[in-house]
């Protein structure tokens, strides 16, 4: 069995026994203080039930729903009057709300995935463990009243709780895919900077408006949730057409006969794959996956179409030119000046490139021979499988005084060694 296999395994296993723990200690000596667990039960459902569906790969955040369960972690009083609901029956409230919250949409093949699922249950988990046992004994009473430093502690479990969360999510998608895990972690921990920062400072200010006002204040609070939901959703709205828009383009090359069908995506998903293979963030990976689908566009401005679309086989300068035509026409579409520059970069000296501009060389190049090795054996039974991805391997590796980066390539090999993107045939590295 794979060591992914087990990761994943052990995170969900960790969660399921927590959480049937924490049901069956709740069932088993009732529900303290109703209120407040129907409460905050309910807003977590309704975060659930609010959540966006989100494309496969990205994030789908639920940040009422996550501010919701954490606030209920760290609430020591309500209405001035200490709360005992302790941690076990946290992550009990917080699990049976979010199952809740979730089944509408499970009934639609739209529901969050087990892994969102471990996660929320561990995190929470994690936050409850941390403050209930020390509000319980009196200890934070005790030595930090309820000024400055009881928020502070506040503060300080939310960024250690989210830190939990971020290993957590880097830990999941390295068992997935086998990316290196620090840039895995780097980019989970960007991502606490936007919408994370939001549910943290969300879940400690609920906590401690509770505390003061009572439950009539949890509506007042989500309120500001509710809208940045619904502002990321407009957000999105304009991501999906910007992406469909570069896609359009990049299949104008494949329409016009001057690129195989699927070329352009197959590139964008193996360099997006490469790219993360050698370190690269989620941004320049978007600014990579759209270079990488519109790399071919200045074979649109050739008077007499390159044969079989394949411009690794070109003389350099004849490549540079197409580059710079790419470059030119990308420059006048809307997109970001960083995936013209890298349009046009593709052709130069590996040396003189920024990295995602030489990932698109060579993963272009390696589609390339790969389909000239298909077309060459359609019919004799040979070319276009293994063999011919080892053959383009070979071939890139005895072009790395020039053409191609050797870290690029073996990053490549790496990756075709697991899979490559997806529908691609593994390939062991020769």
């Amino acid at each position: 069995m794979r060591p992914g296999v087990l990761t994943v395994g052990a995170v969900r296993a960790a969660a399921l026994l927590l959480g049937l723990a924490a049901l069956g200690a709740t069932l088993h000596d009732g529900l303290d203080q109703p209120g407040n667990a129907l409460a905050f039960g309910a807003l977590v459902a309704l975060g659930e039930l609010a959540r966006r569906g989100a494309a496969p790969g990205e994030r789908e955040p639920a940040p009422l729903a996550a501010a919701g369960a954490l606030a209920y972690a760290l609430l020591g009083e309500s209405a001035g009057s200490p709360t005992s609901h302790g941690a076990l029956q946290t992550v009990a409230v917080v699990t049976a709300a979010g199952l809740a919250g979730a089944v509408p949409r499970l009934a639609r093949g739209r529901g969050p995935g087990p892994d969102h699922l471990a996660r929320r249950v561990l995190t929470v988990g994690f936050a409850a463990l941390c403050f209930q046992p020390l509000h319980t004994s009196g200890a934070v009473a005790r030595h930090l009243g309820e000024g400055p430093p009881y928020a502070l502690l506040l503060g300080l479990l939310l960024v250690l709780t989210a830190l939990c969360d971020a290993v957590l999510a880097a830990l999941l998608l390295r068992a997935r895919t086998g990316f290196p895990y620090g840039p895995l972690l780097r980019d989970e921990l960007r991502a606490l900077l936007g919408i994370g920062s939001a549910v943290c400072a969300t879940g400690a200010v609920m906590a401690l408006g509770v505390a003061a006002a009572g439950l009539w204040a949890l509506p007042v609070l989500a309120v500001p949730l509710l809208l940045t939901q619904v502002s990321y959703r407009r957000y999105e709205a304009v991501r999906t057409v910007n992406r469909q828009t570069i896609a359009s383009l990049a299949r104008a090359t494949e329409v016009a006969g001057c690129t195989p069908p699927g070329h352009a995506h197959r590139v964008a998903a193996l360099s997006a794959a490469v790219g993360r293979e050698l370190g690269l963030s989620g941004a320049e990976l978007t600014v990579l996956e759209h270079a990488a689908l519109m790399h071919d566009i200045g074979q649109l401005s050739l008077v007499d179409p390159v044969e079989g679309g394949a411009t690794a086989l070109l003389p350099a300068e004849e490549q540079r030119r197409i580059a710079l035509l790419g470059g030119e026409v990308v420059r006048r579409t809307g997109v970001p000046p960083a995936v013209a520059v890298i349009v046009e970069r593709q052709a130069d000296p590996y040396r003189e490139q920024p990295l995602p501009a030489r990932i698109v060389r060579t993963v272009n190049a390696y589609d390339d021979l790969t389909g000239v090795a298909a077309d060459a054996g359609r019919g004799t039974g040979v070319g276009g499988g293994p063999g011919a991805a080892l053959d383009a391997l070979e071939r890139l590796r005895l072009g790395t005084a020039r053409d191609h980066h050797p870290d690029v390539v073996e990053g490549l090999a790496r990756v075709l060694a697991r899979g490559g993107a997806a529908g691609m045939t593994p390939v062991l590295p020769g």
